[in-house]
């Protein structure tokens, strides 16, 4: 399940500088997140993990990363609690972990496919496989 945003944010003001090719890639993929009923904006990783504490396992949102080098988090509610998870942009390209897509979303929608089968471990999660 996904927990619903307040009403969408203006674009974050915190972006690098990007090549006009990226841009074009972030620019969509940031309008078709706002559009979403899972993106959150600048919430910080406290009050996310606050949001999530009360929520299913499973449940998740996006949220501006408050990393200098990340654009946006994934925030997880997981068995143990709520954990955070880093998407990078790369050469236009959204990343987590192994699963890579030129939009958040459509990230977002390989990663939720694709762990059914074969669950993602990371170290900020203490061993627990992110199905």
């Amino acid at each position: 399940s996904v927990l619903p945003s307040p009403a969408p944010p203006g674009l974050p003001d915190r972006f690098r500088m990007f090549r006009s090719c990226e841009w074009e890639v972030l620019e969509r993929s940031l309008n078709i997140l706002q559009a979403s009923d899972f993106y959150w904006g600048p919430l910080s990783v406290g009050e996310a993990h606050a949001k999530l504490q009360r929520e299913p396992v499973g449940t998740y949102l996006v949220r501006d990363s408050s990393q200098g080098n990340c654009l946006f988090s994934l925030s997880v509610r997981m068995p143990a609690g709520p954990v955070s998870l880093r998407i990078s942009f790369q050469e236009g390209y959204f990343r987590l972990k192994n699963w890579f897509s030129d939009c958040v979303v459509r990230l977002l929608e390989l990663v939720v496919a694709g762990t059914r089968n074969n669950p993602l471990h990371f170290d900020e999660m203490g061993g627990t496989p992110l199905i």
